[in-house]
């Protein structure tokens, strides 16, 4: 028995209040909605590779309706409220995430984002904006070396096999049927620490609401960001029951650059090296 409400989490930090707009869970008389299970749509990039996952979309495999995984939301195990968090355009939500370039340049083609509508029984999700930030986004110094707010870059959508459910409905909600859209990018990044910062567009009347990172256990799962003013300002992605940090997923795809080339020996190489060891050999006799 449980209730859906939309809430403004205010969570005292320090002097400063932290804001996050989310989904939230409590418990109440009412009963959920069960919908049928849509036949899960692949959404990869294109062919290319994964070149970085940001983090888990489900913590529970194949425990769904259907044999769908879910993405479990621990309430009843840790206290966790946020079902997921608010980044629609029309309201002027924003959700950002930050990822590491290591090892050489890389080129991302794609990249999967996740989110749901409540109630919708198939991907509802009819657009995708993002930027790429060289730091923290709306910080002073902080620069977007890729995208823009207004640019819709999703090229698929469909269900993602991934239920968000609260612990106590495993096995028995399908309401949140967490979509997965693949959203073009284009561009080649050298080494360093990067920002994502995104809004979704729906047809439905729920959110889109980013699901966060799921890990059995933790209530901490990242450092993610919500902006509620068409990203100008951001505050700390926290869920409202723990007040802990969350993170979000995504994943990229594209290419890393080539692993370092480790010299060989050829057969002449190595047949220098024995006159070598030979002739320094003699002398050591001789001595």
């Amino acid at each position: 028995m449980k209730k859906i409400t939309t809430t403004l989490a205010l969570i005292g930090l320090a002097s400063a209040a932290l804001a996050s707009v989310q989904e939230t869970y409590v418990e109440t008389s009412a009963t959920s909605n069960v919908i049928d299970t849509n036949s899960i749509a692949t959404v990869l990039g294109g062919g290319a590779s994964v070149i970085y996952s940001n983090g888990p979309v489900f913590n529970s495999s194949g425990t769904g309706i259907g044999g769908d995984d879910e993405s479990l939301l621990e309430n009843v195990a840790l206290g966790m409220t946020a079902l997921g968090f608010a980044h629609a355009d029309t309201q002027s939500f924003r959700v950002a995430d930050d990822f590491e370039v290591t090892g050489g340049s890389w080129d991302i083609e794609s990249i999967d984002f996740y989110a749901y509508q409540t109630g919708a029984t198939a991907s509802t999700i009819t657009g995708v904006n993002l930027r790429i930030w060289d730091g923290v986004p709306g910080d002073s110094g902080s620069n977007v070396v890729f995208g823009d707010d207004t640019t819709n870059r999703m090229s698929s959508t469909g269900y993602s096999g991934v239920l968000r459910v609260v612990d106590g409905s495993s096995g028995a909600d399908n309401n949140r049927q967490i979509a997965v859209s693949n959203v073009a990018v284009g561009v080649t990044l050298l080494p360093g620490t990067y920002w994502l910062d995104w809004q979704s567009s729906g047809s439905s009347g729920s959110g889109p609401w980013a699901p966060p990172l799921s890990i059995l256990g933790q209530t901490t799962t990242g450092n993610g960001l919500q902006s509620a003013d068409s990203g100008v300002t951001y505050t700390p992605l926290t869920d409202a029951g723990t007040a802990t940090l969350q993170g979000l997923p995504f994943v990229m795809y594209g290419t890393l650059p080539p692993p370092p080339v480790v010299p060989t020996l050829s057969f002449y190489g190595l047949l220098l090296m024995g006159l070598i060891a030979l002739l320094f050999g003699r002398r050591y006799i001789r001595q």
